[in-house]
């Protein structure tokens, strides 16, 4: 059964970096996408980047234009952790952070298909 758990988040000032982690149990095969999402108050969830963890696309990421050049979706070789290393936050990037798996590689992915969701962890950017 596939089991995510996110950790990391916290409070920072803009301009300051954070690392969110997600550990993922489960058989590989059973979670070949993986990705990081946010819902901001009063605001529907939202992508912020994928990764393929296995196959022949493994390494392959896409990011939210918000995000692109500031943030980095990575994987270790064992594919258990993933990462979300955050750089130059700004206030909008606040919001609650979610991990999540998905039980095909990511290409064409609609948000609705991650099957597997995290608990959360909490990121405040303050001005």
């Amino acid at each position: 059964r596939v089991q995510v758990v996110e950790s990391g988040g916290g409070s920072v000032q803009a301009g300051g970096s954070l690392t969110l982690s997600c550990v993922a149990s489960g058989y590989i095969y059973d979670r070949p996408c993986m990705g990081w999402f946010r819902q901001a108050p009063r605001k529907e969830r939202e992508v912020v980047a994928s990764i393929d963890t296995y196959g022949r696309t493994y390494g392959l990421t896409s990011y939210a234009d918000s995000v692109k050049g500031r943030f980095t979706i990575s994987t270790t070789d064992s594919q258990n952790t993933l990462f979300l290393q955050m750089n130059n936050l700004k206030p909008e990037d606040t919001g609650m952070y979610y991990c999540a798996a998905r039980g095909a590689y990511c290409s064409g992915y609609l948000m609705s298909d991650f099957a597997y969701w995290g608990q959360g962890t909490q990121v405040t950017v303050s001005s």
